[in-house]
């Protein structure tokens, strides 16, 4: 049985269009990257968060995967996240229905991502900081929208 907390990511499942631009890596500037998401329930317990991005013009597609779950004694959701790379890291995660941040501040860098969500589309932007989170830069706007 799900709880309420958990119940709230039921706005995150389904399957959804992806799009990513402004990337910093990118040339040129305005290029936007097509890619693909599914979110699904594992038992009542975790949201797995599984997408694409198509190649850009010289890169290999980008897979990703999130797990999303909770501890009920720290009130607190975190986010597992792993990719084609091999890289995994560990986010706090917060989601209110409409908001949703994940963050993680690590000894390499400090990351988030900052998202509005609506029934049917997910905007946000993955933000990095090498200087512990006193600046910030974009690393790119992410949009998801439902298929």
């Amino acid at each position: 049985m799900r709880n309420d907390a958990m119940e709230r990511l039921d706005a995150l499942v389904g399957s959804w269009r992806a799009t990513m631009r402004n990337a910093w890596f990118l040339e040129p500037a305005d290029l936007e990257v097509p890619g693909t998401a599914t979110a699904e329930w594992l038992a009542d317990a975790f949201v797995v968060f599984r997408w694409t991005m198509g190649g850009a013009v010289g890169k290999a597609t980008n897979e990703m995967v999130l797990v999303l779950g909770r501890s009920d004694p720290n009130n607190a959701y975190t986010a597992l996240y792993n990719d084609e790379r091999g890289v995994c890291r560990v986010y706090a995660m917060t989601f209110d229905g409409t908001h949703w941040t994940l963050s993680r501040e690590d000894p390499d860098m400090c990351q988030r991502f900052v998202a509005e969500v609506a029934p049917d589309r997910i905007a946000g932007r993955w933000e990095a900081s090498e200087d512990r989170g006193s600046t910030w830069r974009t690393d790119f706007d992410l949009v998801f929208e439902r298929a």
